[in-house]
């Protein structure tokens, strides 16, 4: 009997094989692998790495230091800010806070 997944857990395969599948099943991507992905997958972060200086200000928050490939640790950094901004803006009116932070 096949295994009946929640809309989280398909959420969660989905990012993780579209990270692989753009880093070419490779454990981490390039900047331009990177930026494609997101074009494709984040369409509202996309306006935000489309320059030089958006790109580099995301990299940073995402911990990836100068010349550095991006992994998936560095991937679901992102993930999580860009849960916990959709999370606040669809809940604004309900007085709901996240508080989710990675270490």
């Amino acid at each position: 009997m096949a295994t009946k997944y929640s809309d989280l857990e398909l959420a969660i395969n989905t990012l993780v094989t579209e990270f692989h599948k753009s880093a070419d099943d490779a454990p981490t991507m390039s900047t331009t692998q990177f930026q494609t992905m997101i074009s494709k997958q984040l369409p509202a972060v996309a306006k935000t790495v489309e320059n030089e200086e958006g790109l580099g200000q995301v990299l940073q928050e995402m911990g990836v230091e100068s010349g550095q490939n991006i992994s998936f640790e560095n991937f679901w950094k992102l993930i999580n800010k860009q849960a916990v901004q959709v999370f606040g803006t669809m809940y604004k009116e309900k007085n709901l806070k996240c508080t989710c932070q990675l270490q």
